[in-house]
């Protein structure tokens, strides 16, 4: 792999300037696969569900996810993003050659989930390039990761759409003010510690993974929830304090996030808060309702308006979900999600969830 890289910077210097879109588009299909596992820790899931205020029981309170059938705390919905973008980040710094990784948009996220993620999982990754297109001027990745543990079951799939900038479209001083703005280490893309088997391939042929059928114990009755249906809407207030707690916990570094001088340099008014904390906080609401973090199929969410979050004021949104359709062959319902920030949509018309039903 590192040879076609290097062919194709040479061929570009013998002949015509460098795509970078070009060499993105040539590397759909390459995998990159954790050697290493990332090792679920109990308070890591407290301290991740704290962050996106998800205080379902079964995050906390190992009797209370006994009682629905688990073997150790539940994580949230969302935990994966975080063991995630390790991964993505190694990808993208080898097949993102000529894009500049500090100015990447994320517009689409889409778990799938076959089974919940527990405490004492040990994860490991094949983190993919799904597809690559150029829309409206602009270069969008659409990056795969397939999750499995430590007896090689399938854990979840998920597909993150980013649309990013190319090298030399960012103002010099602002890259340097971003690169002396966040924790040393955080951005550093030259030695990342990989090592031989820390490299892109194509799909190796590994143990096939178990998939089995798993559906909890939701409190919720099929027989009970009918297509129409509103869910109870929740509030949701987010303070500067948030979003910099979230930023440690998820490892994002980004400094739009929680540095004001510094979003005002990119012509932004106020700091954003992290889309995947926005979609967190949606993820424990669904929890709540359903009763059980582990009867959730699929979660999807286009983020459509950013939330601004003052110094002194927190930002409140609103959550609100209706029953969409309803499956009686797997007793499933799909949730029609929406989400509000000053009237204002910041999801897309598009988010929902799949829930399994009693």
């Amino acid at each position: 792999m590192a040879e076609q890289v290097a062919e194709s910077g040479a061929a570009a210097t013998d002949g015509e300037a460098f795509d970078p879109a070009e060499h993105a588009r040539s590397m759909v299909g390459y995998h990159y696969r954790t050697e290493d596992y990332y090792e679920v820790g109990r308070e890591k899931v407290r301290e991740y569900a704290r962050a996106v205020q998800d205080f379902h029981p079964a995050h906390w309170d190992g009797d209370a996810a006994a009682a629905l059938g688990h073997s150790a705390l539940v994580a949230p919905l969302t935990f994966m993003s975080l063991v995630g973008t390790l991964a993505q980040k190694k990808l993208l710094q080898s097949i993102a050659e000529g894009y500049d990784l500090s100015q990447i948009l994320q517009t689409d996220q889409v778990l799938v989930f076959q089974k919940p993620i527990l405490a004492g999982d040990q994860l490991t990754c094949d983190v993919s390039l799904d597809s690559f297109k150029t829309v409206m001027g602009r270069d969008m990745m659409v990056t795969k990761n397939i999750v499995s543990n430590q007896k090689n079951e399938l854990v979840q799939t998920t597909y993150t759409t980013l649309l990013v900038g190319r090298s030399g479209e960012i103002d010099p001083a602002i890259a340097e003010a971003a690169r002396n703005i966040v924790m040393l280490g955080a951005t550093d893309t030259g030695d990342t510690g990989a090592n031989e088997h820390d490299a892109l391939s194509t799909p190796q042929q590994h143990e096939p993974l178990i998939i089995e059928e798993y559906r909890g114990r939701p409190t919720q009755k099929f027989d009970d929830v009918n297509v129409g249906d509103e869910l109870p809407s929740r509030t949701v207030r987010l303070t500067r304090g948030d979003l910099v707690n979230y930023a440690g916990v998820a490892g994002d570094a980004n400094p739009i996030h929680w540095d004001e001088k510094f979003a005002k340099m990119i012509d932004l008014e106020n700091v954003l808060a992290h889309g995947m904390l926005t979609m967190g906080v949606g993820g424990g609401w669904i929890s709540e309702w359903l009763g059980d973090p582990g009867a959730v199929k699929d979660y999807t969410v286009r983020f459509t308006t950013p939330i601004p979050v003052d110094t002194h004021k927190a930002a409140e949104i609103v959550f609100t979900g209706k029953i969409k359709s309803k499956d009686e062959a797997t007793r499933t319902a799909v949730i029609s999600l929406g989400a509000t920030f000053e009237g204002k949509r910041i999801f897309g018309h598009r988010a929902t969830a799949t829930v399994q039903l009693g």
